[in-house]
């Protein structure tokens, strides 16, 4: 007795694999990164326009590629000293005088991605 198979094209899996990229890019990568420019602290705005949606290989990202505080503002910071990089002392306007180091007392986390993610969406 003959079996019979079923065949599958063999460029199905690149149609099923692009068709996922494109529902995580344009349905949910739009939707989460929408929302964490919602949530998003706008102290200055560099941050909420720093702001990316990308899919690779049905893997969604959704974050700054540019700015490097962009993890600090999320998860907050812990205690830490502040030394002077390129001169002798730290100064600003209104200081009464030139610094040496600043202990800096740390920042709270203001979630914005992690709230994002975190939001029910319905189809």
């Amino acid at each position: 007795m003959a079996r019979s198979g079923v065949r599958i094209d063999p460029s199905a899996r690149a149609h099923v694999d692009a068709a996922i990229n494109d529902w995580l890019e344009h349905s949910i990568g739009d939707a989460i990164l929408g929302d964490a420019r919602n949530y998003v602290p706008k102290r200055t705005g560099r941050l909420l326009e720093s702001l990316r949606a990308e899919v690779h290989d049905k893997v969604l990202r959704v974050g700054s590629l540019d700015v490097n505080y962009c993890t600090d503002v999320e998860m907050g910071t812990s205690p830490h000293v502040i030394k002077p990089r390129y001169k002798q002392a730290l100064y600003w306007e209104g200081a009464d005088h030139p610094v040496a180091r600043v202990n800096h007392p740390g920042t709270a986390p203001q979630p914005f991605l992690r709230t994002a993610l975190y939001q029910r969406r319905t189809p």
